[in-house]
């Protein structure tokens, strides 16, 4: 079974550009720079998934024209990556349906931190309805679309990977354990986040990302999650190995 992967955004949790900076990047005027929040859909003739729903998801939503999705999966509860669940009531209304929302439980407490409306026992005419599904370690289906979860570190936070049959999406991560990195073998396609060149606290840098492709000898490799300090995509491009490639918003994939 193929799946089509479609990158909706690309960016750090600020997207490219950012507000009230003059750089080159953010003043280019290539559409490759120009990068919102990080998210995914992944797709069979079946069934839609998106990774993550950011700040930018209505217009995510918008841009490809997506008017059927059959759940939201978060990888983490990063306000960037959790901002736009209110988006899933046009879904709610169009298409009849209660969204189903995968989440960890730490991630379950930011959703009813951050949306307490929608759990409220008193329900405002209007809100979305969603139906939460936990989920941790063990693999699960939407549809057809299997995911299993793979366990990275953000600094000190727990962040879900995901491998889709010979894909792998990893975004948000400084740190994989080797029991970990198992599960990204013998990959058609990996994504991995690649923030910037100078160290980061909580997420791979430049050459750390390369390194990791290195040794994980995916055929094919994308970064993601980029800072507008990396660099103009066409210069930063040039550096990079031949099986590598620098994810841009709108990019879709058959795998």
């Amino acid at each position: 079974m193929s799946i089509k992967i479609t990158f909706l955004g690309t960016g750090t949790s600020q997207g490219v550009p950012i507000v009230a900076c003059d750089c080159e990047v953010c003043s280019s005027l290539d559409p490759r720079d120009k990068r919102l929040r990080s998210s995914i859909l992944i797709e069979t003739e079946k069934t839609r998934v998106i990774i993550d729903a950011g700040p930018d998801f209505r217009y995510q939503l918008l841009r490809e024209k997506i008017k059927k999705l059959d759940a939201v999966v978060f990888t983490h509860e990063h306000k960037d990556h959790i901002a736009g669940l209110d988006e899933v009531k046009s879904f709610n209304f169009i298409n009849k349906m209660v969204m189903p929302v995968y989440a960890t439980n730490r991630v379950q407490k930011a959703l009813h931190r951050e949306f307490a409306y929608i759990f409220s026992e008193e329900k405002y005419p209007g809100i979305p309805e969603i139906n939460v599904i936990d989920f941790e370690d063990e693999p699960f289906y939407v549809g057809d679309i299997l995911l299993e979860p793979i366990n990275v570190l953000h600094y000190k936070m727990q962040v879900k990977g995901f491998r889709v049959n010979d894909f792998a999406y990893v975004t948000d991560a400084n740190f994989i354990s080797e029991a970990e990195k198992g599960k990204l073998k013998n990959l058609n396609v990996l994504v991995l986040n690649s923030l910037r060149r100078e160290p980061h606290v909580s997420h791979f840098t430049f050459e750390e990302a390369i390194e990791l492709v290195k040794e994980l000898k995916p055929r094919k490799a994308y970064f993601t999650h980029i800072s507008h300090q990396l660099g103009l995509h066409e210069a930063v491009s040039k550096e990079l190995p031949a099986n590598i490639e620098l994810a841009v918003d709108g990019l879709q994939l058959i795998i």
